[in-house]
């Protein structure tokens, strides 16, 4: 376990091989000296259709005095049963009902109707039972949760209205989640209802808790003047087609509804003397020394403010950053305040903060405060009032319009409607007297988690994402060539920075002339690229760059609204159910991605969406929204709103791998159907004259690991023979005519390919041709360690002049002649191509062929 904490909540997923564990009860963890300690076990997927064994769980603990456990499991393993303080959760459905979470001296209720969060919140300091005197905290009359828009009529405050709640999967004893639906609603009619989902995490024996907010923006983001129809390039008909050449057009660059602030707030129950702290930091926006504590008195009537921000919060382009020689020094402000007084103006807060009186006390914290600014935190004596700010009202509004009216990626749209954004945030309600180094401890939890893993052997051989090799100093000269690249990013990402609250997570993808251009949007599913860089690791700096770029990708970069109401069924009367079929039917890109661009929400493209990052965090991290998001993907494959468009080419071969995912996932039988009809597709396309028996047309020469990667997974679910003659073929044609129609993009791309079929065959060429293309990929060391290197101008150079990759700099792809857009220095979207889902699958069988041995550290009776 890395960045170890004692007491934190801790959700670790584990895989397991096929035919191995039949039932999670069979499952238990024990300390460093071998005593079990209470867990809580939930089965996410199993191996369906091939077998019904458990394929991956969901193992929770709270961490003890030792950053090392065991699992345990067998057939005679029996885990014990939990004893003491339980999470129970109710759940009222009724027309006019309620959800309440009880961890034992905590106590939750959310009510249906007006609100948006918390009803009430007891605390039962006494372990008495809950009486009126435990109440701490109330919402704020339908001001629990907020979204309010500004536009030319001024600001609208929105009403928070919680219409559904769920219990999610992966709720027991010891770790409950409770999932809020609801929708703000607006004063005009020219603003849409929004919806929200809220997910409160719940612990047993605990009075802390996590939130993760869901917004969705729906409105109207620039004044352009609308044309009936859709752009050619996601058209779903063919009659009426919006012409690009609107560029005279002055309402692209001017905002419409603009988020004015957005959050949740409570109305605490303390009196008498109050006494607030927070967290900060020294230094400059990008030190890492340890955080320091403020702490005053807090006055009736005081309002206290702990606000970030940094350059220019909307990110309207273009914005200031950093030069390839020096950290940009202007820009990043915190302030701790009260009233019209500044206490510390500051560059970085530890984004928390505690009020208390003699009582017992409040905390909030946000996650990323300073990497997703702007943020605030603020403490209204006079009204009783904690607000945790997701976009602060004391920022520049959020402008969605599109900084210039010039088309990108063949179009000339706006598409930031029906965009969302997941917040972290956590609330710890604890007894007065409790010291700022325990109240920072215990946030710490959430603002800066302790990340479990497993021995990266235990995901390399539970064969779940196929043969790949866990990172080993072996054949180092490829393991540089990830490490660097990796590294590259992520040093890019807090040089540059690559910060702000709808742009966090997302990386750069084309670096030209020492300057980037264009956010990637996940092409081609960069987070699941940083998922197994991490669980081939274990590394905790991958584990949070992929967990940050998969909720921004699968929120930012995809379109969510308007989306059909769902019926669940929790009413009486069967009138709702053709009610709900009434109401306006949903977007036909709903699920769908971006294109590359210069801003994240003005280029679509029917082939530009990846699950397989969003489902990894699903099954490593326990985050439901990437189950969410990825169904939402298929569903839409499912409509065929493209016809037969969306059934050829990259379209197609990407549509297999993302839906070969999500029915893992699900094991959903209409997923299974749809899914079958496209293998059956690609299947018949090798058969014919037009692709030289390789599965991949050769205009998309680069999508070679789209086509290995799904048809892989589908064969090892499966066992479909032709599936396994397709593959075969298709490495045989690849190694005997290998594509070029990008280049080295293409070449290298088909190393996944070979493997694949060395693995099914035995044909020694695939594998050795393999090894021969490959030698492209090897990295020299550089000559001085990464954490050596001052700058991004001097990371750049010392990387290009270790890199094997060809010098072949008079093909580029609309930039720069005199730059390969697969160099070391590039981004990662080239890099998924040629090294990201080639090298740990060419590693297994180098490695194989040495006959190396991994250690497994979970033990089986």
């Amino acid at each position: 376990m890395k960045n170890f904490s004692p007491g934190a909540p801790i959700t670790l997923g584990i895989p397991f091989p096929s035919g191995m564990l039949h039932s999670p009860d069979h499952v238990r963890i024990l300390d460093k000296d071998g005593r079990e300690i209470p867990s809580q076990i939930t089965e996410v997927t199993s191996w369906e259709p091939l077998n019904n064994s458990v394929k991956w769980i969901w193992a929770f603990f709270f961490a003890g005095s030792s950053d090392s456990y065991t699992l345990e499991y067998g057939n005679d393993i029996s885990r014990s049963r939990i004893k003491g303080d339980k999470v129970v959760i109710i759940n009222s459905q009724r027309q006019n009902g309620f959800a309440e979470i009880n961890t034992g001296p905590l106590r939750l209720t959310i009510k249906k109707g007006e609100g948006g969060f918390l009803n009430q919140v007891m605390l039962d300091l006494d372990r008495d039972g809950f009486g009126d005197e435990d109440i701490i905290a109330e919402e704020p009359n339908a001001r629990g949760s907020f979204l309010d828009l500004l536009d030319d009529a001024g600001i609208d405050p929105s009403r928070a209205i919680v219409k559904h709640t769920v219990k999610e999967k992966g709720s027991g004893p010891l770790h409950g989640i409770l999932r809020i639906e609801g929708e703000y609603q607006y004063g005009r009619e020219d603003n849409n209802v929004s919806p929200f989902v809220i997910r409160i995490h719940a612990y047993a024996g605990q009075s802390y808790f996590k939130v993760l907010h869901t917004l969705t923006y729906t409105g109207v983001p620039d004044k352009h003047t609308r044309v009936e129809g859709e752009h050619s390039v996601i058209a779903t008909q063919s009659e009426k087609i919006i012409p690009e050449d609107r560029e005279d057009d002055p309402g692209w660059v001017q905002p419409n509804d603009q988020i004015a602030g957005t959050g949740l707030c409570l109305n605490y129950r303390l009196s008498g003397d109050l006494e607030y702290q927070t967290g900060y930091y020294d230094g400059t926006w990008w030190d890492q020394s340890p955080s320091k504590i403020f702490k005053s008195s807090l006055r009736p009537n005081d309002q206290v403010a702990v606000t970030q921000t940094g350059p220019k919060p909307t990110r309207m382009p273009p914005v200031p950053k950093s030069s390839p020689d020096e950290r940009i020094k202007k820009g990043f402000v915190a302030n701790i305040s009260c009233n019209t007084r500044t206490e510390k103006k500051l560059e970085k807060v530890a984004g928390w903060i505690d009020v208390a009186d003699k009582k017992w006390g409040i905390s909030v914290g946000i996650r990323d405060f300073i990497q997703e600014y702007p943020k605030a935190l603020k403490i209204f004596g006079d009204s009783s009032r904690l607000y945790a700010y997701i976009w602060s009202p004391d920022a520049d509004p959020m402008n969605f319009a599109r900084w210039s009216n010039k088309p990108e990626g063949q179009m000339l749209g706006n598409f930031a409607q029906g965009m969302t954004k997941t917040t972290e945030l956590v609330y710890h309600f604890h007894s007065a007297g409790q010291d700022a180094e325990s109240i920072a401890r215990t946030v710490n939890y959430f603002l800066d988690p302790p990340i479990a893993h497993a021995h990266p052997a235990v995901y390399a051989e539970s064969k779940v994402y196929g043969s790949f090799a866990p990172r080993s100093d072996n054949f180092s000269e490829y393991e540089r060539g990830m490490d660097y690249k990796m590294d590259w990013m992520l040093f890019n990402q807090n040089w540059e920075p690559w910060y702000g609250m709808f742009d966090y997570g997302d990386f750069k993808t084309h670096y030209f002339n020492k300057e980037w251009k264009m956010w990637a949007n996940n092409e081609p599913a960069q987070d699941f690229m940083l998922w197994m860089q991490f669980v081939r690791t274990g590394d905790r700096k991958y584990y949070l760059a992929a967990e940050a770029m998969s909720r921004h990708a699968m929120d930012v970069d995809n379109i969510h609204w308007p989306k059909a109401p769902r019926y669940y069924g929790d009413t009486n009367p069967s009138l709702d159910f053709w009610t709900s079929k009434d109401q306006p039917a949903a977007t036909p890109y709903l699920g769908i991605g971006r294109r590359h661009a210069s801003q994240h929400w003005i280029s679509l493209l029917s082939a530009h969406v990846w699950v397989q990052g969003w489902l990894a965090s699903y099954y490593l991290s326990g985050n439901h929204r990437g189950l969410e998001a990825a169904r939402q993907t298929a569903d839409t494959y499912s409509k065929r709103i493209w016809g037969d468009h969306g059934l050829t080419g990259r379209r197609l071969y990407l549509s297999v791998w993302n839906m070969v995912e999500v029915w893992d996932a699900t094991k959903d039988e209409c997923y299974f159907e749809d899914l079958k009809d496209r293998v059956r597709r690609m299947l018949n396309y090798q058969g014919g004259t037009d692709q030289c028996t390789s599965l991949v047309m050769d205009r998309y020469g680069y999508s070679q690991v789209y086509a290995s990667q799904g048809l892989r997974k589908y064969l090892q679910l499966t066992g479909d023979p032709k599936v396994r003659n397709a593959l075969i073929r298709h490495a045989r044609s690849v190694r005997d005519v290998p594509p070029w129609n990008h280049k080295y993009e293409s070449y290298l791309s088909t190393i996944h390919s070979l493997l694949v079929g060395y693995e099914l065959s035995g044909e020694k060429s695939f594998f050795e041709e393999a090894v021969d293309r490959a030698k492209f990929l090897k990295t020299d060391k550089l000559p001085k360690p990464i954490e050596a290197i001052k700058s991004q101008g001097e990371m750049s150079d010392a990387l290009e002049s270790v890199s094997h990759l060809p010098d072949e700099k008079n093909y580029h792809e609309g930039a720069n002649k005199d730059v390969a857009i697969w160099d070391i220095s590039q981004g990662l979207r080239v890099f998924g191509w040629t090294h990201a889902y080639n090298v740990p699958y060419l590693l297994y069988w180098l490695r194989k062929e040495k006959n190396e041995k991994s250690n497994i550290v979970l033990k089986k009776r």
